[in-house]
């Protein structure tokens, strides 16, 4: 079964943005929290830490809430 996450960035890099969503749909706040964190790690900036731990508690209950949805679908 999997998470998808390597077939959705390759889904990604070929210029498939919507089959990269529907295969791991936490994909794109994955990428953002990644920027975020690079950037943040190079230079400082007001709420970064509130950004972070946004996007990660977002990106958590993306990943548990299609991780529930694959269990009920299959």
């Amino acid at each position: 079964m999997g998470c998808g996450l390597q077939r959705s960035f390759w889904m990604l890099f070929s210029g498939d943005f919507v089959g990269a969503f529907y295969m791991y749909p936490a994909i794109y706040s994955l990428i953002l929290l990644f920027v975020v964190v690079i950037v943040n790690h190079f230079k400082s900036f007001k709420y970064s830490n509130i950004i972070i731990i946004s996007l990660t508690i977002l990106t958590v209950l993306i990943m548990v809430g299609n991780y529930i949805l694959k269990l009920l679908n299959y």
